[in-house]
């Protein structure tokens, strides 16, 4: 079910891209601020060089500020 959301989302380019600080780390998705309806296995995120991360279930970006 999933694989067939994302890949919807992929062809329509919905990815959500949400900004978080280092105070929010360790980081994980779904976020506490996500509603209950929408929610998949909790999984803890690292961050690349460019100091980006996507979620490997929903696809959710995460972009990390100082």
């Amino acid at each position: 079910f999933l694989y067939i959301i994302n890949l919807i989302m992929k062809k329509n380019n919905t990815f959500q891209s949400i900004a978080v600080s280092t105070e929010e780390l360790p980081l994980h998705c779904p976020t506490p601020a996500q509603e209950s309806w929408n929610l998949h296995p909790k999984v803890f995120l690292l961050f690349d060089d460019k100091n980006q991360s996507k979620c490997p279930y929903c696809g959710t970006q995460y972009q990390l500020t100082n």
